[in-house]
């Protein structure tokens, strides 16, 4: 290994792992999404709801201003209620997202977070074996581990996408208005810091190829 490649290899990784915290922060947090109904009259309250991969989140605010023709913001103070979805705990309720949604749109997104998670454990495993061990060739699979982690986190966020589409669509619901919220924008963020500093540390791990014509293969710098 040259002198500038342990270098390189500890930046990315340092990239990586702020990747791998804003994979964390939005597979446990319920703020893929927030919803809001039509407001049908004012000095009155309503329903406001936010989710993530686990758990619905209701908040009933006050709406004081006639102007106002959907509930929220989010932020404002009121009652808030959460709970996980049915399919994930048959104790709770969760009767919103259970009748204006396919249950099957949740339980995948969170299957498919599940195995990103598992990648990146994976990955981070490989990559601190090839710092304690000196062998580059243990960063090829952490490279690998790291861009099938951002793929799966990407594919959990297109089925969450295609859920909150559905649920807007559907004849049965009260949601007029929808936005993705922060947690969703953290995983959107994780797949690109994960997916690109994968490939790069795939990369840096290849051998040095040779530089000039006559330099075979076989004089390049051997791996150690």
């Amino acid at each position: 290994m040259t002198e500038a490649k342990p270098l390189k290899v500890r930046l990315t990784f340092c990239i990586i792992l702020v990747g791998v915290c804003l994979l964390m922060a939005a597979v446990v947090t319920d703020h893929w999404a927030v919803l809001s109904p039509k407001v049908e009259r004012y000095n009155a309250t309503c329903e406001v709801a936010h989710f993530g991969l686990w758990r619905l989140c209701t908040k009933r605010i006050y709406v004081s201003n006639p102007n106002d023709k959907s509930c929220g913001p989010i932020n404002l103070p009121g009652e808030k209620n959460c709970s996980y979805f049915r399919h994930f705990n048959p104790g709770e309720s969760s009767e919103i997202f259970h009748v204006t949604t396919q249950k099957e749109y949740s339980i995948s997104a969170a299957a498919i977070s599940i195995f990103s998670i598992g990648f990146m454990i994976l990955g981070t495993i490989f990559i601190l074996l090839s710092f304690r061990k000196k062998k580059d060739y243990l960063l090829r699979p952490a490279s690998l581990f790291y861009t099938f982690a951002g793929l799966c986190i990407i594919v959990s966020v297109e089925v969450m996408r295609q859920s909150v589409k559905r649920m807007i669509d559907s004849e049965e619901t009260v949601w007029i208005e929808y936005y993705y919220s922060w947690s969703f924008a953290c995983a959107c963020a994780s797949f690109v810091l994960l997916f690109i500093c994968g490939i790069t540390l795939l990369l840096i791990s290849l051998p040095r190829m040779p530089q000039n014509p006559w330099e075979s293969c076989m004089d390049a710098e051997p791996e150690h």
